[in-house]
């Protein structure tokens, strides 16, 4: 029986030649692993700068978008303050127009704000000398 990993004379397994297979293999990977592990980590610093570059613009764009939200935002709620003042504006032309010569009824509105009062009001009413009359004794009693 002719068989290369076999020894005729001897009649043993010959190991060389596959030592010798597992060696080549094993140079030819370390080889390659060298030359294969640079160029994997520059090609893989690419894709994790690609990747940055589309998370940053991503971000700006939704920055870009929220700033614009509030600029809307900003407007509808100046054009709300807008038509409150114009609102208010009529009303204080109708207001002071109905009182402008009708001293009696602001009188009245007055008095009645006196008598809503929860607290005491005490008026000090001016004398002939425009000095009002003190009621230094009033908190004794």
């Amino acid at each position: 029986m002719s068989n290369r990993y076999w020894d005729e004379n001897e009649q043993e397994l010959n190991l060389w030649p596959v030592i010798r297979y597992i060696f080549i293999v094993l140079i030819l990977s370390i080889a390659a692993g060298m030359y294969g592990c640079p160029q994997y980590h520059v090609w893989e610093q690419g894709l994790k700068g690609q990747a940055e570059l589309r998370r940053a613009e991503q971000n700006r764009q939704i920055k870009i978008q929220e700033a614009t939200a509030q600029e809307e935002s900003a407007k509808h709620l100046a054009q709300a303050e807008i038509s409150r003042a114009h609102g208010v504006a009529e009303a204080n032309l109708i207001i002071g127009s109905s009182l402008k010569n009708n001293e009696s009824y602001l009188r009245y509105l007055w008095i009645h704000s006196l008598d809503d009062n929860k607290q005491k009001t005490i008026i000090y009413i001016p004398t002939e000398g425009n000095l009002p009359i003190l009621e230094a004794n009033r908190m004794l009693k």
